[in-house]
């Protein structure tokens, strides 16, 4: 399904089960909805599940202009709000997981999922890309995704993206969240792999001390794609997060 939001057609998938309780999943940089797609199946049966290709991805148009994680936020938001999604949980991994704290700054969330999700300026700014990129290649897990990494994943890489993608890159390694975090009181749920070399374990542990109601669960020796490293335990990780939430 598609709708235009900011002035940006937007793809989603939504399985509305008429829940009280939204959950919202944002996938990393160069990925799509298809990468958070096994995650968030098993919750698709019981919650409200809204799946987003965020604009420069998957079969999302790109933003006409060079947007900032605020405004991506924003255009959760105002999708959300079509859908009448509202005080939803947000679970986003990496880029998406930066969105999902640039979101619960600015509007209510019940709670926040963060699966190794930046937040703060590197001073090796323009190696993170290729460090998650560098990641990906690694997981065994994505052996049976081998044609969707080649054909969407390395197609997005910095050199490959678009000048509009490079730009808006650019200014997400840029921009440094570490002040507005502290603002999240909502409950927050931390995943990280230890061999993290995207975004080390140390600022995990940094995140958990920002963010007043937040909880670090690290998986020895996963990487940037830990949840999908070890997928039936995230799946289980998150069922306990929701607790009695229906």
């Amino acid at each position: 399904m598609q709708m235009n939001i900011k002035n940006v057609n937007v793809n989603y998938t939504f399985y509305d089960n008429k829940s009280k309780t939204n959950l919202i999943f944002l996938h990393g940089w160069g990925q799509n909805i298809e990468m958070m797609m096994s995650l968030a199946k098993p919750f698709s049966k019981k919650y409200n599940v809204l799946i987003i290709d965020l604009p420069g991805f998957g079969n999302s148009d790109e933003p006409k202009e060079v947007w900032d994680i605020y405004d991506y936020a924003d255009m959760v938001y105002e999708l959300s709000k079509e859908l009448k999604i509202d005080n939803p949980i947000l679970i986003g991994h990496s880029f998406g997981g930066k969105i999902s704290l640039a979101y619960a700054t600015k509007y209510k969330t019940k709670k926040l999922v963060l699966l190794a999700s930046p937040y703060k300026v590197k001073i090796k700014k323009e190696t993170l890309k290729m460090k998650i990129f560098k990641a990906l290649k690694k997981v065994p897990i994505l052996k049976g995704l081998e044609n969707y990494v080649k054909n969407h994943v390395g197609s997005t890489d910095y050199k490959n993206a678009s000048e509009m993608m490079k730009k808006i890159l650019v200014k997400h390694v840029n921009l440094d969240l570490t002040e507005e975090v502290k603002k999240i009181k909502c409950p927050t749920l931390l995943i990280w792999g230890t061999n993290d070399t995207a975004v080390p374990i140390e600022d995990a542990y940094e995140l958990e001390d920002l963010i007043q109601d937040s909880g670090l669960v690290t998986y020895e020796g996963c990487t940037h794609y830990a949840y999908l490293e070890r997928l039936g335990q995230t799946i289980k990780v998150i069922e306990s997060f929701l607790g009695s939430d229906k």
